[in-house]
């Protein structure tokens, strides 16, 4: 069937429900909906896992995603600027917080120029929506956009400039979200995890279909449990003790997010993790399907010593057009793109922002 004849259906059938609506036909009112925003509890101390800068004015800010729920997020704003700035928002890692890595990329990027903000995703942290510490790649994604309607309203930031960072799961997500909206004109996926890969087949693509059925089993009587409880049980947070025989990445990730370095009391990696069920759709999504899609810019920005390092050289393979950038980091392991400023190229990030935020 020609897209013509396909248009030309969709209109008429379009047509044909408000004519019923306005012939009362029996088909329901349409009604306003209207946007509301929680009001959020947050806190008014300086919490983060990194020290406060003198360069940029700071402010807690909430916004609303088209799923009704309500995300917290930082606001960092360089001091004395003037006009409308170019904007980026940030989040990540998958399981952290806008105190820690999200929000000291943020606190970075304003001090190179630019406005941000690093925003808690939905159900975690400060941010709203239940039940909590749920993850949805579809939902997630949404956040990102969400983020961006908020930033193009502000009178300080030009809705033309705007940019997403996305950290370690977070990577994977915002150049989906990339894929689905063109308003955000250059992403960065940062040390990043395609979360469907590696929870469909495992760390290192070695996961079996088996496998896979096997986990749908227990996740599907886990809901079971959990309704007969009337609560979700927790499971994923980084590991309590630090033992020889984990993977090197595992104490990787110990050493951040379990140490004074980077634990936080609202980090879901520092604590008690996910909602068990929660991961169950992201091993039906396909989370980089349109990837190649992307119009605007997009860098993947890597450390060759990180064990993700081959999702970002896959994601960075279905990427098409000249404004495509995989900048590797040598020597950096997976989380010293989260904290360790001698390792993450903040100037480059700002110049590959400068360069298509215009």
């Amino acid at each position: 069937m020609k897209k013509r004849t396909i248009l030309l259906m969709f209109l008429g059938f379009n047509a044909l429900m408000v004519s019923a609506q306005d012939k009362g036909l029996g088909m329901k009112k349409y009604e306003e909906a209207k946007i509301v925003k929680q009001e959020l509890q947050l806190t008014g101390e300086w919490d983060k896992k990194f020290p406060k800068s003198n360069k940029v004015e700071h402010k807690k800010v909430t916004f609303v995603n088209r799923y009704g729920i309500t995300l917290a997020a930082d606001m960092y704003v360089p001091k004395n600027a003037q006009g409308k700035l170019p904007a980026i928002a940030v989040s990540g890692p998958f399981g952290a917080v806008k105190e820690q890595s999200s929000g000291l990329y943020a606190q970075q990027m304003a001090e190179r120029g630019f406005l941000t903000i690093a925003f808690d995703p939905s159900f975690t942290g400060e941010s709203g929506g239940q039940p909590r510490y749920m993850s949805s790649p579809d939902i997630n994604s949404e956040d990102f956009s969400a983020a961006v309607d908020f930033l193009s309203v502000q009178d300080n930031v030009n809705a033309e400039r705007i940019g997403i960072i996305g950290i370690c799961g977070w990577g994977g997500i915002a150049l989906n979200a990339a894929a689905n909206d063109p308003r955000i004109k250059a992403t960065v996926a940062g040390t990043m995890y395609d979360l469907t890969r590696v929870s469909q087949n495992g760390y290192f693509d070695q996961g079996t279909a088996e496998q896979r059925y096997e986990m749908r089993k227990a996740m599907a009587q886990q809901r079971i449990e959990d309704y007969k409880r009337g609560r979700y049980e927790l499971q994923g947070g980084v590991v309590e003790e630090r033992k020889e025989d984990l993977p090197w990445f595992v104490k990787d990730y110990f050493d951040y997010y379990k140490t004074e370095r980077g634990y936080h009391p609202r980090s879901l990696n520092s604590n008690g993790g996910w909602n068990k069920v929660g991961g169950l759709s992201m091993l039906s999504f396909p989370m980089l399907y349109m990837a190649g899609e992307i119009r605007n810019a997009v860098m993947i920005l890597h450390g060759d010593k990180a064990h993700s390092f081959y999702m970002g050289k896959t994601a960075y393979s279905k990427l098409t057009g000249d404004n495509k950038e995989l900048l590797v980091v040598h020597g950096a392991s997976h989380t010293d793109f989260y904290d360790r400023l001698d390792k993450i190229p903040f100037d480059r990030l700002a110049e590959f922002f400068t360069k298509n935020l215009k």
